[in-house]
């Protein structure tokens, strides 16, 4: 966790005074805190990243089909 040692803010263009840096901090904050609260990852899931990935790689092998040309 950051502690107020750890936050910087840099300036680029004007000169806001310390009560419009801590207005900004205080809303981004804000959002901050409601979009993390909001997050919600699955208990398990559903399936491995291989699996879905390699889901479309192959077809089932078509046992009709003669294996070479030869056999015809």
């Amino acid at each position: 966790m950051s502690t107020p040692d750890d936050i910087s803010v840099e300036v680029h263009r004007g000169t806001p005074s310390e009560e419009e840096l801590a207005a900004l901090l205080a809303v981004v904050t804000e959002a901050y805190a409601r979009e993390a609260d909001a997050v919600v990852a699955a208990d398990e899931p559903t399936g491995s990243a291989w699996a879905r990935s390699a889901r479309g790689l192959r077809e089932p092998l078509q046992r009709d089909i003669p294996w070479s040309r030869s056999s015809r």
